[in-house]
């Protein structure tokens, strides 16, 4: 009796833990989510879309890992650098989009690549990078339209670097029918205003400093040039003072503590100079992009490609 008890029991409780895991797994089978490529990609680019451009990276990352070999994972490559761009990672958009030349060379993401690596050196306040990576560029590239795009961003950013005759020799290199449309003869006109633009010698304005406040008085900073006055006469005078009453210690400690001003005051008028002459260049350049109305985030189209290539230039200046 006992035995078929216990027999009873046992299959009792096998039956049960058997229908227990089968509505576990069933359950869990309908829990699974299945990956869509297309359902991805839209959610990575609605992520975007929504200014949401850290979780946009993630988003595009996940859509290239389960779907490598999706004909839009170089879209989304881009995209990712686009993202980091848009959320001022610069350094990281750099590296994202170099992954896109390393490994597509010379389709249209990479020349866009290779230009948003150009914006992002100049938002970066680095033009000697962003000058590089164009020429390299120009080295690469046999597309005509790409080559003047090219030529005129490195002019610019020539400009911008105050190298005047190279920004002209760039321009000088863009295509016959292209020179109107980017006004390059009016452009040359404005330059030639750059030799007009006021400046101050550093070397004058530290030979005038020899007289304390001169120098930033020529240098038109006329705050300064009292100051420097004041402090630089009071502490001569007070040395004066201190030997003339035979304290010679304290007078030795005046005349140290005045040397420093004094010397400061001269450096700082020559330091003075060139942010003046830097001053000066940087409003000339403002008025020449008002005056040309300099717009480089318009779209061209490379011979072999008929997409847009959209570049988000015109911030750098």
């Amino acid at each position: 009796m006992n035995c078929h008890l216990l027999r009873d029991i046992g299959f009792t409780l096998t039956l049960f833990f058997v229908s227990f895991f089968w509505t576990i797994s069933h359950c869990h089978a309908d829990s699974v989510i299945q990956i869509d490529s297309d359902k991805q990609f839209e959610f990575a680019e609605t992520c975007f879309l929504n200014h949401d451009y850290l979780q946009a990276v993630h988003e595009y990352k996940r859509f290239i890992y389960f779907f490598p070999r999706d004909q839009r994972v170089e879209s989304a490559m881009y995209s990712i650098g686009m993202s980091m761009f848009s959320a001022n990672r610069f350094t990281r958009a750099i590296h994202a989009f170099n992954k896109v030349i390393e490994k597509y060379r010379h389709t249209l993401f990479s020349i866009k690549s290779y230009f948003m690596i150009t914006e992002s050196f100049m938002r970066q306040n680095e033009p000697g990078q962003a000058l590089i990576n164009i020429n390299n560029l120009i080295q690469i590239t046999m597309d005509k339209n790409t080559l003047d795009q090219a030529y005129y961003n490195a002019g610019w950013i020539c400009i911008k670097m105050g190298q005047r005759q190279k920004a002209e020799a760039c321009f000088k290199k863009i295509s016959s029918e292209k020179q109107a449309r980017f006004g390059l003869k009016q452009l040359s006109e404005e330059l030639e205003k750059a030799a007009h633009i006021p400046q101050k010698s550093p070397g004058l304005a530290g030979l005038l400093s020899i007289i304390p406040g001169a120098g930033q008085l020529y240098c038109e900073r006329y705050q300064d040039a009292l100051i420097a006055f004041i402090l630089n006469t009071a502490l001569i005078y007070a040395a004066y003072e201190a030997f003339d009453d035979d304290k010679i210690g304290f007078g030795s400690v005046i005349t140290i503590v005045e040397f420093g001003f004094y010397a400061g005051n001269i450096y700082g008028s020559v330091n003075s100079a060139h942010k003046y002459n830097r001053s000066g260049t940087s409003i000339f350049i403002e008025n020449l992009q008002k005056n040309m109305k300099i717009n480089l985030s318009g779209g061209f189209q490379p011979d072999t490609q008929e997409r847009e290539i959209v570049l988000a230039f015109e911030s750098a200046f």
